[in-house]
This record gives structure tokens, C-alpha cells and sequence, in this order.
């Protein structure tokens, strides 16, 4: 009862303070129980100071000076003639809702504004509009009036004074700061000597743009910041150059406010953004690169077995049939945007290769390339439908169709690593727009069927092949057998979905009914194939599996955080993006990782190992690496305190490359 009567007396007296002083106590609207405001004045010549306090329910939210992609400023529409306004706003806090970032704060928040009125208005009167947001979004206006001839209360001046003091100075927290806009990306690096902890930004948006959410990394006493720019309907973004970028940088309480011109170089390394032709050359030679790397293996058979089914053909014939295949692959690279612009639309992460992190996909793979290993032991034929078989078909009956589909698995079975050029080329179409997105996937399809189109336009290279014979046949059970190594590793990539069990049971299966097929078909020869491929299937794993786990590097997991703070004490990092289904990332490690003067230079005390695994959905690996430019793996970048930015490694590694990147990196 004593707590309830004192309480009571402290209300009164608060009623009693604010009717004595320049105060319209708090103000609330019926229509929204979820917010209360009051304003405070000091009276005086010249200018006059104004507290605008908003006290709002948990759950509740208002706005900055710049809402973001939703929402609307506090503003008060004046009744008394003759008022300017200057408005004072603490550092807000982000909010990300449905994919939409907006600017605001929550709780109490208390705004100081600088009134210029004219002399002898006495009275202060508007309307306060106020938009507040929960679930809903309510528009709220509260009117007031504030007589000036009384005093203001007595905790006004500490008050503001506080107030003025969560506002954001001009200076005192980066050493340097800059920004430039490239090709639809706003840029930012800022340096703070003292480095940095958890920055935020927050922007006043250039007229006629809309800014996402930034992307911020920190190296060292770096900050970079990259920043998606739309126009206000969401499409192609105004040219900022040359204008001037309004935004405050927070960092762990300090803050400050600053004004910088939007330059038009590049900031960030791997930010610059070739001109789309410079990119199309650049997916035409990373297609065409695509067939020298070491993730082509498993589809040499393909391409062989092509080659050398052309023998007694007539040139026609093998023109068609290697346009066939040349189509399929162009129809694959097709196939492949398509499933990215599905992704984008989505919202979902993008990069080269991610199909392979799909167990749906790896078990189709897995199932067509047994199909073409029957195939290649003379087992099964791919053939096409009776009402469409021409003269085209060879004596085995493999047509057209047959070659189109050897072009289009051979693609799919191409794409789980990169190559040079490849990931510039892969990382720009992501980003691009949807057209130039097919337009770059495309070049990538023809770069890579180039070997193909060559042997279209010059079809007597068939003719330097040895005549027909028996040695055609034990080629076949040789590619057969390839395929069918080629089978089992795709069965390997099930293991992280399904457990070693079941993926073992899938290859002991598909191992029997093979040997079942060609031995009730009396094929010896092929049954032992087989027979040797499992062999050599489980010897291949029992020797690279020590060399995946020799020499125990102390591999750490890959973030930002464990970045900036290995840089922060002065060590050098190395970074290792990989997959179990990226090959090229296999070849890198048995022919460069694990050798013993690279694993030596790895160990070193000053060495922090961090590694991503992608071989499942990873969504913070996916930003990792857009981040820097790249959507395709394997990705190696070396950091150290003569590299505060990072040098990234072509996707083959060498020895050389690594051993001289990490000496460079050490002060």
C-alpha cells in the first residue's frame, strides 16, 4: 500500500513539474496503445532546444531520419508560422524483415531538435506524425501545444545534453574513408588505426536509390562494405558517381557521422567489374579450360568412346553426331542457368558446382552414368524412337540422341570444380542481370564444346584413328571400366547424406547387377573389367584416405571473425574452400597440400588454418566467397600482415604458388 501511495504521489508531482515547466507530459492516441511521446522545451533567445521523447512497447519500432526500404521519419508538421527545424538523430539500429532492411530504433529513443522561431510567438503548436511497426504498421499523429513563456524543467539541461551526446560527431573514429560505385555496387572502406570490433553502417540514401543491407568484412584495421543499389522500383540502379554519400559507421558505442564523394574506381580488391565483352571472353576460355581439368576425367570414356564409334563412318555422319554432342553440352550450360535464375528468383544461395550438394541430383547421375557404363560393355543402346531412326544411326543403333546426351552428361559430370577464367566469369553472371546471366552460360557452353566443334568441322580426324578392329573392343571395356569408376564416386558423394551404409549397399548393388547382366550375356572379358574395377576402386581409397588425414593440420573452421582476429596478432592465414565433390580440390591436396615441404610451411606457428566444407548447403560460405568475387570452388586465399587484403590462388594450386604467396604474406 506504502509503494502504491508513494507512486501516486511521484505521478502527481511529474503532472504538477510539467504544468510549471515547458513540458506537454506524455501524449498517447486511442487509436495506438503502443506508443507515448512528450516534448520538452528551453525557451530562449535565438534559437530554442526541443526534446522529442518516444517510449514505445517491446516488440514496437519507429524510424531514423531514412526509414530504408520501409517505414516513414518522425516528422511534426507546424502550426506556428515562421518555424525551421533542426533535427538531431542518435545511431539507429538495422532492421532485415521478409528480405526488406529498414533503419529505426526500439524502446525509448529521445530526438533533439533546434527550433529558429520567430520573436514574440510564445506558443509552440503542430502535429506529431509518428510511424510505429510491429506486424502492423500504424501512422499515428498527436497533436500539442507547448506554452514558452514557462521555465523548462529542472533535469532539461542534463538532458539534452545526453541527448546530444548519443548524436554521432563528425570525426573521431576513422582514420580514412572512401567510396565509389561500380556497376550497380556501392563500395565503401574505411581505416581505423585502433581496428574494428562489430561496425555497422547505416546510409542516407542518394536521391532516386535504394541501398541493401551492407555486406561488411574486416581485415586488419580495414573495413570494406559492399552494398546492392537499385533504383526506388527496385531496378537497374542511377549512376552515384560524383555524388555525395550521406551514412554513419558505429563500432561497439562510438559512432560517427560523415559526408564522402562516390568515387568511380574500384575500392575492394576483386571488386572490379570487366565490361560484359571482357567477360564473355573470359566464360569462352574457361569453358574451353574446363576440358583440361581435372574433373574431366570421369567423362574421357565419353569423348573417346565418340571418337572412336566415327570409324567407317561417312564425314556427314560425323559432323552430326559431333553437333549432337556439342549440343548437348550447350543444352546442359542452358540447363544449368536455368536453375540458377530459379535459385536468384528464390532467393536461395548461388554458385557453380551446388547441384552436387543435391542427393536428388547425385543419385540421376549416378543412375546415368551406370547407364552409359552398360552401355559402353555393350550391354544396353541408346537409340532413338522408330519414327525418327535414319540412316544416321550407326550399325549399333547409337544416333543422334545418343551423342546428345553424351555431350550433356559429360557437362554436368564437368562442372564440380573450377577452372581459370571460369570463376571470374561464373562469379559476374551470378550478379548479373538475368539476360546476361544465359549470355554467359551460353559462352561457357561453347568454350567448352570447342574440342567438339573442331572435330565437327574436321571430321577426318576420325581417320587417323587405327583401322576398325578388335582393338575397339577392348577400348570399350577399358571406358566402360573408367565409367564405371566414375559410378562409384558418385556413389561416394551419397555418403554424407545417406551414411556409409546405404551408399555402400547402392554400390554393392549396382557392382551386381552388372556382373549378373555380362555374365548371363557370357562377357567374360567385361565381367572381369568389373571385377578389376572394384579392385582398383578399393585401392584407390585405401591409399588416398592416410594421405587425406597425413601430417593432422590444425584446420580450424572458416569465418570473417577468425580472420580478422589471426591478422589482429600479426599471423599469416590460409584459406581452403572444398567439397567432397570437387575433384580439382582432391588433386590439390594429393599433389600439393600433402607434400611434405608445403604441409612443413602450413604448420609454422604463425599459421592459422581455416577450412570450409561445401559438400552441403552452406549459405555462409556462399557470402564468403561472393564476398570476394568467386561462385566456385576450390578457392585457396592467403592472408598475412603484408597482405591485409588476401591473395586468392588460382583454382590449380601449385607448389611453387603456395610456398612463395605464404613468404610474401610474412612481414
Amino acid at each position: 500500500m506504502t509503494v502504491l501511495i508513494r507512486s501516486l504521489l511521484l505521478l502527481l508531482a511529474g503532472c504538477v513539474l510539467s504544468a510549471q515547466a515547458a513540458d506537454t507530459g506524455w501524449l498517447r492516441n486511442a487509436q495506438n496503445s503502443h506508443a507515448e511521446v512528450r516534448l520538452r522545451a528551453a525557451p530562449q533567445a535565438g534559437d530554442t532546444r526541443l526534446l522529442l521523447d518516444i517510449h514505445l512497447e517491446p516488440g514496437w519500432k519507429t524510424y531514423w531520419r531514412t526509414p530504408g526500404e520501409g517505414g516513414v521519419a518522425p516528422v511534426i508538421a507546424w502550426q506556428t508560422p515562421g518555424i525551421s527545424a533542426q533535427w538531431f538523430w542518435p545511431v539507429p539500429a538495422r532492421f532485415d524483415v521478409s528480405g526488406l532492411t529498414t533503419q529505426g530504433y526500439k524502446g525509448t529513443v529521445t530526438l533533439p531538435i533546434v527550433l529558429q522561431r520567430p520573436p514574440g510567438s510564445d506558443t509552440l503548436t503542430g502535429t506529431l506524425t509518428l510511424s510505429t511497426c510491429s506486424d502492423v504498421c500504424i501512422l499515428t499523429d498527436f497533436p500539442f501545444s507547448l506554452d514558452l513563456t514557462r521555465p523548462p524543467a529542472a533535469a532539461f539541461d542534463r538532458d539534452f545534453a545526453r541527448a546530444m551526446g548519443e548524436v554521432p560527431p563528425d570525426s573521431g573514429l576513422t582514420d580514412q574513408l572512401n567510396a565509389s560505385f561500380v556497376n550497380g555496387e556501392l563500395q565503401i572502406r574505411a581505416v581505423r588505426q585502433a581496428g574494428w570490433s562489430t561496425p555497422e553502417l547505416f546510409f542516407d540514401y542518394p536521391a532516386g536509390s535504394m541501398l541493401a543491407a551492407p555486406v561488411i568484412s574486416v581485415q586488419g584495421n580495414t573495413l570494406s562494405a559492399r552494398v546492392a543499389v537499385t533504383d526506388e522500383w527496385g531496378d537497374a540502379a542511377p549512376d552515384l558517381r560524383g555524388r555525395q554519400l550521406s551514412l554513419v559507421i558505429g563500432d561497439k558505442g562510438l559512432a560517427q557521422q560523415s559526408q564522402v564523394t562516390i568515387e568511380a574506381e574500384p575500392l575492394l580488391s576483386g571488386g572490379t567489374r570487366a565490361t560484359l565483352w571482357s567477360v564473355l571472353l573470359l566464360a569462352l576460355l574457361g569453358g574451353l579450360v574446363l576440358n583440361l581439368m581435372p574433373c574431366v576425367l570421369p567423362v574421357m570414356a565419353i569423348k573417346l568412346s565418340g571418337l572412336v564409334q566415327q570409324q567407317g563412318q561417312t564425314r556427314r555422319q560425323t559432323r552430326l553426331q559431333f553437333l549432337a554432342s556439342s549440343a548437348g553440352i550447350l543444352f546442359s550450360f542452358l540447363l544449368l542457368a536455368l536453375l540458377m535464375s530459379a535459385l536468384r528468383l528464390s532467393g536461395q544461395a548461388l554458385g557453380w558446382g551446388i547441384q552436387f550438394q543435391s542427393s536428388g541430383f547425385l543419385l540421376l547421375m549416378t543412375g546415368v552414368m551406370f547407364l552409359f557404363s552398360a552401355s559402353l560393355f555393350d550391354l544396353l543402346h541408346f537409340r532413338l524412337p522408330s519414327a525418327f531412326n535414319t540412316r544416321l544411326a550407326t550399325h549399333q543403333g547409337n544416333g543422334l540422341a545418343g551423342h546428345f546426351a553424351q555431350g550433356a552428361f559429360a557437362t554436368l559430370l564437368a562442372t564440380p570444380c573450377s577452372a581459370p577464367f571460369l570463376g571470374t566469369a561464373v562469379a559476374y553472371a551470378l550478379t548479373a542481370p538475368l539476360p546476361q546471366l544465359w549470355l554467359l552460360f551460353a559462352a561457357l557452353g561453347i568454350g567448352m564444346s570447342v574440342p567438339w566443334l573442331l572435330v565437327a568441322a574436321l571430321p577426318g580426324v576420325a581417320r587417323w584413328l587405327p583401322r576398325p578392329g578388335r582393338w575397339m573392343v577392348h577400348l570399350r571395356t577399358l571406358l566402360g571400366t573408367l565409367m564405371l569408376l566414375a559410378t562409384l564416386w558418385l556413389v561416394t558423394l551419397l555418403i554424407p547424406h545417406w551414411g556409409s551404409g546405404a551408399a555402400g549397399l547402392l554400390a554393392a548393388a549396382l557392382l551386381l547387377l552388372l556382373l549378373i547382366w555380362l555374365l548371363r550375356r557370357r562377357a567374360l572379358q567385361q565381367a572381369g573389367a568389373v571385377a578389376i574395377a572394384l579392385t582398383v576402386a578399393g585401392a584407390l581409397f585405401l591409399l588416398m584416405r592416410p594421405a587425406e588425414d597425413a601430417g593432422e593440420l590444425r584446420w580450424q573452421p572458416l569465418s570473417e571473425q577468425a580472420i580478422a582476429a589471426a591478422l589482429q596478432q600479426n599471423r599469416r592465414v590460409f584459406v581452403d574452400i572444398t567439397a567432397d565433390w570437387c575433384i580439382t580440390c582432391k588433386v590439390n591436396k594429393s599433389r600439393v597440400l600433402n607434400q611434405p615441404d608445403v604441409r612443413a610451411a602450413l604448420s609454422a606457428d604463425d599459421i592459422v588454418l581455416l577450412r570450409g566444407d561445401w559438400t552441403q548447403p552452406d549459405p555462409a560460405i556462399g557470402d564468403f566467397l561472393r564476398q570476394r568475387d568467386r561462385a566456385a570452388i576450390p578457392f585457396n586465399q592467403i592472408y598475412g600482415p603484408a597482405l591485409p587484403q588476401g591473395q586468392i590462388l588460382s583454382p590449380l594450386l601449385s607448389r611453387d604458388a603456395v610456398l612463395s604467396t605464404l613468404s610474401k604474406a610474412k612481414k
